[in-house]
């Protein structure tokens, strides 16, 4: 009897006994531990966040859902035993498919503050303090040891399950909260996470690398972020769709890849651009589509447009893949004929994204100034990748990403697109898109100057020390000569956030700029922080040294955007200064410098080896030496780092493909 009542738990489970899951691999980065697994259609992430502010999620790639458990006392986790799979019916019909933890936790007792269920888009808005809508509360039910926040999706879907079983104790309502509390010793927990939306299709490493190591735990983070559907942006807020993030990991990391997961990726945004030709930044899946819109088809995404950056992103990339790589040029045929679901074909989607390009570009080719550069969208702060409500300073209108380094290369890109033949079954029409050969030299030669940042030495002299005596940092040397950089952006008078940047990668990148372009981009880049964003924590990705006391606070090292490192964003310039030193036109003080930033950064991005994968990270200060520190783990902090990030994986990269 015993023999199959175990049979019978296995497959109320799941359970594969004789089988490892396809991929199990942990990432702790300071207070938080981070385990990854997925078996057959079950993929998870389970965050265990130890000390204050205890909390543990539970995130599922299938419809971005996922179940949380924020807990008031403080405690450190344990996990006790691998995750496993689990599957089950749902009352009411629906199978719900998750994962299996157990636990231990350093008390003896816990509260909990808040559980979720549900879409992890909803977890994430609870992490920033926003309104839950009352649509998604399950309401907690004890009985024998267990407490279960349990309920169907809105629309009476298959939905959503945490059950919550204390091995050693009980489980009880005080107070109007549930309380977990062990008989002796410390708490020890078995948790069941569980969603009942859609699985996607995983590709594997070997399906994702031309060179796959299952032991390297990069690929394997980017295999767990993978499918035949789309390429997710990172674990575990961000377990969906990005255009721009799908767009720039393809563009970094094309060399390392097979064909499968760059059509993929590609697929996913042409399949997604709307009727103008823009393409979509994130969409609302799974529940979170559903919410405010009664009616709504779950199986249709809510597309986002917010962004400008992504816009400009997508033909470069197309071009790099269709034209400069030997598989690409083998399958762009087959590739441009395949169709959406509405049976319009990819070479037309192309097309349609290279005509709003051109239209947007036209104006300052036409006449260049800085009111006729590509702005944000009315009414917003956020288009580019900068996309924290400061991240462009707050007042910034015109991004120096977009307007010096994407929209020329859009053009350019576009332009080689239509002269190789490819989109001529098409519908292309060199007249109809204008020069837009012509209109990318204007445009690379006359943009990157309107950002132009010029500081007499005296002023730039009391700003530095302002801003090093206000920040802790030992005061740099005196500066001898003018400063010059490029701005971050400009506000909507065409004044500068003067603001220095890491986003000139983009420039040296996707561009073949001239030598006093590269020279006025790198200058300062290199220099040590505050003259500069080296620090032995790495490269910054903003630094307000310049830009007055009031900016300058909101660019520190707690803000998403300010005076942090990215990952991807280090392996970006290393891959551009690549690619102008790969060039033969250049003057050799130019080459010079190039290779002195090539040794800066190389050295930057061995120093930081073990975030390499991280979204980002910050620094403190450590007896007047910067350090770095896990980003999000600190009051103040505006949000967390993923663990795993798509476009992380750069570090993985040997050789860049150039334009």
């Amino acid at each position: 009897m015993m023999r199959w009542l175990a049979i019978f738990c296995l497959l109320l489970l799941g359970a594969r006994a004789d089988a490892a899951p396809d991929l199990s691999f942990a990432i702790t980065e300071g207070r938080i531990q981070n385990h990854f697994f997925r078996d057959g259609p079950v993929a998870a992430h389970a965050v265990l966040r130890s000390g204050p502010a205890a909390r543990l999620v539970f995130a599922f790639p299938a419809g971005n859902s996922g179940a949380g458990l924020w807990l008031r006392e403080a405690t450190v986790w344990r996990l006790t035993a691998p995750l496993r799979a689990a599957q089950r019916q749902q009352t009411g019909g629906g199978r719900l498919r998750g994962i299996v933890a157990e636990l231990e936790a350093d008390a003896a007792r816990l509260t909990v503050n808040r559980a979720l269920v549900g879409s992890i888009r909803v977890l994430r808005d609870y992490g920033y303090g926003n309104p839950i809508p009352a649509e998604v509360e399950a309401m907690p039910v004890i009985a024998a040891g267990k407490v279960t926040w349990e309920r169907r999706r809105i629309d009476g879907g298959p939905g959503y399950s945490l059950v919550v079983t204390v091995l050693n104790g009980q489980a009880e309502m005080r107070d109007g909260a549930v309380v977990l509390t062990s008989h002796k010793g410390p708490l020890r927990l078995r948790i069941a996470a569980l969603t009942g939306e859609e699985p996607l299709t995983p590709l594997s490493v070997e399906q994702i690398f031309n060179h796959p190591d299952r032991e390297n735990q990069l690929q394997r983070s980017v295999a767990f972020l993978a499918y035949r559907e789309k390429l997710l942006a990172g674990s575990w807020q961000y377990e969906t769709y990005f255009g721009r993030d799908t767009l720039m990991t393809l563009a970094l990391m094309m060399g390392e890849l097979r064909p499968e997961p760059i059509e993929a990726g590609l697929g996913s945004v042409l399949e997604r651009l709307d009727s103008g030709g823009e393409v979509a930044h994130e969409e609302d899946i799974g529940e979170f589509a559903l919410i405010g819109r009664p009616g709504h088809d779950v199986r249709h995404p809510v597309l986002d447009y917010k962004m400008v950056d992504d816009d400009f992103m997508l033909a470069p990339v197309l071009a790099r893949y269709l034209l400069e790589t030997p598989e690409g040029r083998a399958r762009a045929a087959a590739f441009l004929a395949r169709k959406d679901r509405s049976g319009v074909s990819f070479g037309e989607l192309v097309l349609r994204n290279l005509r709003f390009v051109a239209a947007r570009a036209r104006p300052f080719a036409a006449n260049p100034g800085a009111e006729r550069l590509i702005s944000l969208h009315d009414g917003l702060t956020v288009g580019d990748w900068r996309d924290s409500q400061n991240g462009l300073g707050g007042d910034g209108r015109y991004s120096f990403s977009i307007n010096a380094a994407l929209v020329p290369a859009a053009l350019d890109a576009g332009s080689r697109l239509l002269s190789s033949g490819l989109l001529r079954d098409y519908g292309a029409q060199g007249t109809e898109l204008g020069d837009m050969a012509a209109m990318a030299k204007v445009w690379a030669k006359e943009a990157p100057m309107q950002f132009a940042v010029s500081l007499p030495a005296d002023q730039a002299e009391a700003q530095l020390a302002a801003f090093a005596q206000t920040s802790g940092i030992a005061a740099p040397h005196p500066v001898a000569r003018e400063v010059r950089f490029m701005a971050l952006a400009l506000d909507a008078a065409g004044r500068p956030v003067q603001v220095m940047h890491s986003d000139v990668g983009f420039l040296l990148y996707f561009l073949k700029p001239d030598d006093a372009t590269i020279q006025a981009a790198l200058g300062q880049v290199i220099a040590p922080f505050p003259s500069g964003l080296m620090t032995d924590a790495g490269m910054l990705v903003a630094n307000p040294a310049y830009a007055g006391a009031e900016r300058a606070a909101t660019f520190d090292n707690t803000r998403y955007h300010g005076t942090v490192i990215w990952s991807w964003q280090q392996g970006l310039l290393k891959a551009g200064i690549s690619c102008q030193l790969a060039r033969g036109d250049l003057a050799q003080g130019t080459r010079d410098l190039l290779l002195q930033a090539e040794t800066a950064i190389t050295a930057a991005i061995e120093r930081t080896v073990s975030f390499r994968g991280s979204e980002l990270w910050s620094w403190r200060l450590d007896d007047g030496r910067i350090v770095p520190q896990p980003y999000g783990q600190e009051a103040g902090h505006e949000t967390e780092s993923n663990a795993v990030q798509l476009w992380s994986a750069i570090a993985l990269s040997k050789a860049s493909i150039c334009g």
